[in-house]
């Protein structure tokens, strides 16, 4: 009996496995119905190099989309971290690089059912960039070869409405800075205040969208594989109320 993989970024779990046998051998059909992976693989305890390797960036995209529809619905995978663990240990292949928030309710790896060793994700209050963070994102896309680049906001995002206030505290103050712009941006025609979550949840995408164009502009590195279509740039907003991702480039 042929056993299923059943790990979150596995490009046959995209729309769970549907396999089609042709005269040359066993095949599956990717997202685009266009991406061939063999059907008798054997389970991956951690993403591997020769799986992430296979799939494309749109792919990837799937499959976290897949996971956050799986995690909405109560259905997330059976999985073993411990096995995960010892598998990923003496190397890392993870197929995105996320900047998300530090917000304890948004964890990026529960609410898209990815495992140990999925993704490499940068956390900071308002999902700002800096240096770091966008160096950071060239190590892991670069050198350690992941494909997506998702940069996520959420709902009710309280740096977002810190900034919206001009609240100051510290180091702080600074970090708030960087999200006015998108203040600024934001067209929004109701109450401009962080009482309104309406307005709070348009300047909290507008910052994620301003973040990813800042992202191209800051990195020749990443601009560069992107517009190879070695990798996939995109933003996505979490809702806190619905627990559903919306993914938008």
């Amino acid at each position: 009996m042929r056993q299923e993989s059943g790990h979150p970024l596995d490009c046959n779990c995209l729309g769970r496995r549907n396999f089609l046998k042709a005269a040359g051998g066993a095949m599956a059909i990717g997202v685009s119905g266009s991406s061939i992976f063999l059907a008798d693989r054997a389970r991956a305890d951690a993403l591997t190099k020769e799986l992430r390797d296979k799939m494309t960036p749109e792919q990837i995209v799937q499959a976290m989309k897949n996971g956050n529809k799986r995690f909405r619905m109560g259905e997330r995978k059976e999985r073993n971290y411990l096995r995960e663990q010892k598998a990923s240990a003496r190397g890392q292949y993870p197929a995105a690089v996320l900047l998300t928030c530090i917000d304890s309710r948004a964890p990026a790896e529960v609410i898209m059912d990815l495992g140990i060793g999925d993704i490499f994700n940068c956390r900071v209050a308002g999902n700002v960039r800096n240096a770091d963070i966008v160096g950071s994102m060239e190590f892991a896309c670069k050198l350690a070869g992941a494909k997506v680049v998702l940069v996520m906001g959420h709902t009710a995002c309280g740096a977002i409405k810190g900034a919206i206030d001009n609240a100051e505290l510290g180091n702080l103050t600074g970090l708030l800075a960087k999200i006015r712009p998108a203040i600024e941006a934001t067209a929004y025609t109701g109450e401009r205040s962080a009482k309104n979550y309406g307005f709070v949840d348009a300047v909290a995408r507008k910052n994620v969208e301003m973040t990813v164009a800042d992202i191209r502009k800051d990195s020749p590195v990443l601009a560069e594989l992107e517009a190879k279509g070695g990798i996939k740039m995109a933003g996505a907003m979490y809702n806190l109320e619905t627990g559903a991702v919306e993914f938008f480039d």
